[in-house]
């Protein structure tokens, strides 16, 4: 696990410094967007949920304790803000647009990239959020159950279901078996 970062910043951006809040954020930003956009497929929604979770973060400010790392409590209301957005109505009935261009037969390895895409996406929310925590943004899997807040043992079992889950659609060439 990385070290949290200085107490004192914690503290000075609860009591109302918006340059420490942002000196706070800043370097999970980055690492939120990718989270939200493995979630959602969509660039320009993840763009909006780390944005709004960010606004969520600044309110919510005074439920991060002292001392602690703020990743896993930022990517707590970033995933929060995921599973909102997809229970919304306007997901369900718009359709998203394809990411542009096509994918060439002979190009083996975006297939099979599309392939991991699709079944990533027909996970549940929470199966998505390990896998994508765990595997996308290369979390150790004790920041993956502080982030869930879940037991390590309980993240090491929805991994390993999630991956079942997913193996079937999947076809996993002969090398990497």
């Amino acid at each position: 696990m990385k070290p949290a970062p200085d107490p004192g910043l914690i503290r000075t951006a609860k009591a109302g410094d918006e340059a420490a809040f942002e000196l706070l954020l800043r370097p999970l930003i980055d690492p939120a967007y990718r989270f939200a956009c493995v979630m959602l497929s969509d660039p320009a929604a993840a763009e909006d949920v780390v944005q709004e979770a960010a606004v969520k973060a600044w309110r919510k400010l005074h439920q991060l304790r002292d001392g602690y790392d703020p990743q896993p409590w930022f990517f707590g209301i970033v995933a929060n803000q995921c599973r909102s957005l997809r229970r919304g109505r306007w997901w369900s009935t718009t359709p998203l647009a394809d990411v542009p261009g096509t994918v060439d037969a002979a190009d083996e390895q975006v297939a099979r990239d599309e392939d991991l895409r699709q079944a990533i996406q027909q996970l549940n929310p929470r199966d998505r959020t390990v896998i994508t925590l765990h595997y996308f943004l290369d979390l150790p899997l004790e920041e993956v159950a502080a982030t869930t807040r879940q037991s390590v043992a309980a993240v090491r079992s929805q991994l390993y279901r999630a991956l079942h889950k997913m193996r079937p659609g999947l076809e996993i060439p002969e090398v990497l078996r």
